[in-house]
């Protein structure tokens, strides 16, 4: 489950951007975006589940009454959520805007585009600029949506490559809190193997989407 999580799922915030783009492209590029990720999933849940497989149980819920809300009980587990939000997930964001800025200062982003630019440009059929985006994806996914989202308002980027790019971002390896999320979760090394897969996966699903885009005339 987190590792179909992790691949295929994005957050409500890279979702909203997605849409967005979306919006101003013919339903067909939706309708791709849409199939292409539930094959993925399905795909590699079911590998997933040959390398991994896990014990199968009864699925049984029990539906409680209905009752009318009390303010009192609201208030509480709100509270309960709000503080387990910030012990939990606060101090992560911050470990990633820290890793960020010293990446920024030690010029270590700017090497990482430099390595990463032939991969996004030849074969995913990528402008230069949308490595940045990919980078900042890892950080903060939603921020990596918003530097597509700008390079194609900006003409930047036409129907062919914005379809190429939102697969790709959306299969991405997730942002650096829900990594450190599933590091708390599931360990070091089921973490970094997961990562190793979502990776490829999501580099290759975008460049044969780019191939096959171009060789069907799309």
């Amino acid at each position: 489950v987190t590792l179909l999580l992790a691949l295929g799922v994005p957050c409500s915030a890279q979702l909203g951007v997605i849409l967005g783009m979306f919006a101003g492209l013919p339903a067909i590029y939706f309708l791709i975006w849409m199939v292409l990720l539930a094959v993925i999933l399905v795909v590699v849940g079911y590998l997933a589940a040959l390398v991994l497989p896990g014990e199968g149980s009864d699925f049984i819920l029990e539906i409680p009454p209905l009752r009318i809300p009390q303010f009192s009980n609201i208030a509480v587990k709100t509270l309960a959520r709000i503080e387990w939000y910030l012990k939990e997930a606060v101090p992560l964001f911050i470990l990633g805007t820290f890793i960020l800025f010293v990446l920024d200062k030690t010029k270590g982003l700017i090497l990482l585009e430099r390595l990463t630019t032939p991969l996004i440009v030849s074969f995913l059929g990528l402008p230069a600029k949308t490595t940045e985006a990919f980078i900042i994806g890892f950080l903060r996914r939603d921020y990596g949506a918003a530097g597509l989202y700008v390079l194609a308002r900006e003409g930047q980027l036409d129907s062919h490559q914005i379809l190429v790019s939102l697969v790709t971002i959306t299969l991405f390896i997730p942002c650096i809190a829900q990594f450190f999320m599933m590091i708390k979760e599931r360990g070091w090394k089921k973490t970094l193997w997961m990562s190793a897969v979502i990776l490829p996966v999501a580099f290759g699903v975008g460049g044969m989407l780019n191939f096959l885009l171009k060789w069907i005339g799309i």
